[in-house]
């Protein structure tokens, strides 16, 4: 599963999934389920939090130029 910050997680098929989270990779073998997120969720950080240290850095460099 996904939620709106890129965050991934494992979450069993039988449960119902959480509000603000959706699927993003089928039932399958844990195992697989956790090499679909170590190659998908490289960074661990929220997107907020990409989004607002990318912001940061466009302004310095604007800034700067």
């Amino acid at each position: 599963m996904v939620n709106d910050e890129e965050q991934h997680s494992l979450w069993p098929a039988f449960a119902e999934v959480p509000a603000g989270w959706r699927v993003v990779f089928g039932e399958d073998s844990r195992a697989a389920c956790v090499e679909y997120v170590e190659k998908n969720w490289t960074d661990m950080r929220p997107k907020s939090l990409r989004d607002a240290m990318a912001a940061d850095d466009a302004a310095r460099q604007a800034a700067q130029s």
